[in-house]
């Protein structure tokens, strides 16, 4: 790529951020992780109370990267093949045909996903974890790239089922939205509706470009010293008293990823130990298993404050 065509998407990168940051008042920081996460690849689980705005994270951000969209509300009635799809026998042909579901699209949005049993839940996991589903016996690819953003409410636990451990590793990310500062509130208060501003977002990126700047964030430089620091974090992870299960390879490659799309963001060609500590908590409180009712996002912090950086 050359330096012209680079310096072409950074621009169209900037506007496509200042375009969700001008929708999602007041978050900064979480826009940037969650842009961090769809050039890495990976998936994204957003956790708050109802009203903070992750319905509207997820919807500017499919029509900022010109993603086509599906909306799935997680209940406990749904069926796998409500989001998969369903083979269905035709008479005319004598066969069996492939109705595809929802999930055959660029960005799903699984709304507060614990509220569907572990059935349901788990018919997420091979499409999160291999880019397709099988369907009696036959595997159909889903469309490049495919992003799944899910939302769930941590406080009101009635009628739902916490999402397994497997399932969990799958989200590249974890965030979640916080209330608004006062004058990002008061901005909202006195601003458009954020569903007119939503249906007036127009594409800043395409799946060509997302695809370039996967390939761009792939080339940033992670020096030796940087990977002492990422495994030093991963092995204290595992030896640490209060932890039962430290964080596996893969969040080790997760992490690395990450933190190669934020420098990226940054504006730079190599990767800092700050960036893995931007990163550390949403992409590693999610996957520890605490012994003793500890807290992850606590345990997280804690093994960023323990690990010195050489």
């Amino acid at each position: 790529m050359t330096e012209s065509n680079d310096e072409s998407l950074r621009q169209r990168l900037d506007a496509a951020m200042a375009q969700v940051n001008r929708v999602l008042l007041g978050k900064p920081r979480q826009v940037k992780l969650a842009f961090t996460c769809l050039i890495a690849g990976g998936h994204l689980l957003l956790e708050d109370v109802p009203g903070v705005g992750k319905t509207t994270l997820a919807h500017a951000l499919a029509a900022t990267f010109a993603l086509e969209f599906q909306r799935v509300q997680f209940t406990s009635d749904l069926l796998p093949s409500d989001i998969i799809g369903v083979s269905v026998y035709e008479r005319e042909t004598g066969q069996f045909r492939f109705h595809p579901g929802p999930i055959f699209t660029g960005l799903l949005l699984a709304d507060e996903i614990n509220r569907a049993s572990p059935k349901t839940q788990s018919a997420l996991l091979e499409a999160m974890a291999e880019d397709q589903v099988t369907v009696d016996g036959q595997t159909h690819a889903l469309a490049q790239p495919f992003f799944v953003v899910a939302t769930q409410n941590p406080l009101d636990l009635n009628g739902t089922f916490p999402l397994p451990d497997s399932q969990l590793d799958r989200f590249m990310l974890r965030l979640s939205l916080d209330y608004p500062d006062a004058t990002a509130e008061r901005a909202l208060l006195t601003g458009s509706d954020r569903r007119d501003l939503l249906a007036r977002l127009t594409p800043q990126l395409d799946v060509t470009a997302l695809l370039a700047l996967h390939q761009q964030a792939q080339s940033i430089t992670a020096s030796t010293a940087l990977l002492d620091y990422l495994q030093a974090l991963l092995s204290a992870s595992r030896r640490h008293n209060e932890i039962r299960v430290g964080l596996s390879p893969r969040a080790g490659l997760a992490l690395l990823g990450a933190a190669r799309s934020w420098a990226m963001l940054s504006g730079r060609t190599h990767v800092l130990p700050e960036d893995i500590q931007a990163l550390f908590v949403p992409l590693a409180a999610h996957r520890l298993l605490p012994a003793r009712g500890a807290n992850g996002d606590a345990l997280a912090r804690q093994l960023l404050a323990e690990v010195a950086v050489d």
